[in-house]
């Protein structure tokens, strides 16, 4: 039996397209099963909101500015509500105590008990309007989803869930990740980002279970020759130099 394709699946719990994202997720999961799997990740995009409002927002009305955009960016996904409140009114100073707390779950209770928090925060932001840059709020948030409290603090208080984080944050680094979402599929054989709409990740998806890791440089470098020869065969012996080798 294959192994299930690789999926490195970065967002940061702020961001709207990775709340949009997370229904093409589930369809993903739905359609593709056991053939796929995923590690999650977090990326330091909202990590200092009011730093990121100065830098990018500051001529285009700040917070309110911000908020028009998301709300119309989201306005398209029904199945994606978005509360009124949200960077009109509320406004988390950060995203990096809830990655914080959600790594922090990941040690002490395992991965799937860390997804199932995040897609509790983003419910709680989202459409319930909290402040889920608060520390009091996120303990709320997993008490209601029964997180032994106790125990994942001790995560936090001994350092893991930041030396977890820190390494989620140096991996983003290292892999260029420009934002979130961000799909890295199959260890970087393809990278996906953004608002990639469901038809185009699963498409890409595919193609790469389609095609043997073992045999993917051949395939590439086959082509590659076969483009070569075709070419040879079309141009004018003195045109096919000065084609080989331009820069």
């Amino acid at each position: 039996m294959n192994k299930p394709l690789m999926i490195d699946y970065y967002t940061d719990i702020l961001c709207v397209w990775a709340w949009i994202a997370q229904r093409r997720n589930d369809e993903l999961n739905r359609q593709l099963g056991s053939d796929v799997a995923w590690r999650y990740h977090y990326v330091d995009v909202s990590g200092d909101l009011e730093g990121k409002m100065q830098d990018l927002w500051k001529d285009r009305g700040m917070f309110e500015g911000f908020a028009d955009h998301v709300h119309q960016s989201a306005s398209a996904f029904e199945d994606a509500p978005i509360n009124s409140r949200i960077w009109n009114e509320v406004r988390p100073a950060t995203s990096a105590n809830a990655h914080l707390v959600l790594k922090a779950v990941e040690n002490t209770a395992g991965p799937e008990a860390s997804v199932q928090l995040a897609r509790s925060i983003r419910q709680a932001i989202f459409v319930d309007a909290q402040d889920v840059g608060a520390l009091s709020v996120l303990f709320n948030v997993c008490q209601e989803t029964g997180l032994d409290l106790v125990e994942f603090r001790a995560s936090i208080n001994d350092g893991s869930a930041i030396a977890s984080l820190m390494s989620d944050y140096r991996r983003a680094n290292s892999q260029q990740i420009k934002g979130s979402p961000s799909y890295v599929i199959d260890n970087g054989r393809q990278t996906l980002y953004g608002n990639v709409g469901y038809r185009v990740l699963h498409a890409n998806i595919e193609e790469v279970l389609k095609q043997p890791k073992d045999c993917s440089e051949l395939v590439l470098s086959l082509r590659a020759m076969r483009l070569g020869e075709l070419l040879a065969r079309a141009l004018p012996q003195n045109s096919q130099a000065d084609i080989f080798t331009a820069s």
